[in-house]
C-alpha cells in the first residue's frame, strides 16, 4: 500500500478502509515505519483473537522489542474479523513491508466516520518530525 493514501493515529498505527465482499467497511491496521525503526529490535508480538470487539483507543496487543514494550492501539472500534496470524513468527516483516504484507489486523468498522479524526499523510509526517527532534 502506498502510505500517502493511509490515515494515521497519533500513536502511529495506520489505517487503510475498503468494503468487504459483502459491502461492510474493513480497516485494516498496521504500524508505521516510523515506529519500527524507533522501536529498533523486535522480540515479540501479541495480537487480538478473531471476532473480538475493540473500541477506538483501546489496546488489541503488544510489541516488544530490546528497548521497551508497547501497546498497539486500535484507531477504530468494530469486529476483528481478520489477524495476520504470520507476522509474530516473522517480526523482521514489519520492518520489511510495514504497510504491506507486515499488516496487524482487519476489523469490520462499527462507524466510518470514525476515520475522520484520524490524521492524513502530511500531517502525520508534520508528527514524526516533531517528535524526531
Amino acid at each position: 500500500m502506498n502510505p500517502e493514501q493511509l490515515r494515521f493515529a497519533k500513536t502511529h498505527e495506520w489505517v487503510h478502509v475498503e468494503p468487504d465482499s459483502q459491502g461492510q467497511q474493513v480497516a485494516t491496521l498496521g504500524v508505521s515505519s516510523f515506529a519500527v525503526e524507533a522501536l529498533t529490535d523486535l522480540v515479540f508480538m501479541q495480537l487480538p483473537e478473531v471476532g473480538r470487539q475493540v473500541k477506538p483507543g483501546q489496546s488489541v496487543g503488544e510489541i516488544e522489542s530490546v528497548k521497551a514494550v508497547s501497546d498497539l492501539y486500535s484507531p477504530v472500534g468494530g469486529k476483528v474479523v481478520a489477524v495476520n496470524t504470520d507476522l509474530p513468527n516473522h517480526l523482521e516483516t514489519l520492518s520489511s513491508d510495514p504497510y504491506g504484507a507486515g499488516w496487524m489486523v482487519k476489523i469490520q468498522l462499527d462507524d466510518p466516520k470514525q476515520l475522520d479524526s484520524l490524521m492524513d499523510y502530511a500531517t502525520y509526517q508534520a508528527q514524526c518530525a516533531e517528535e524526531g527532534h
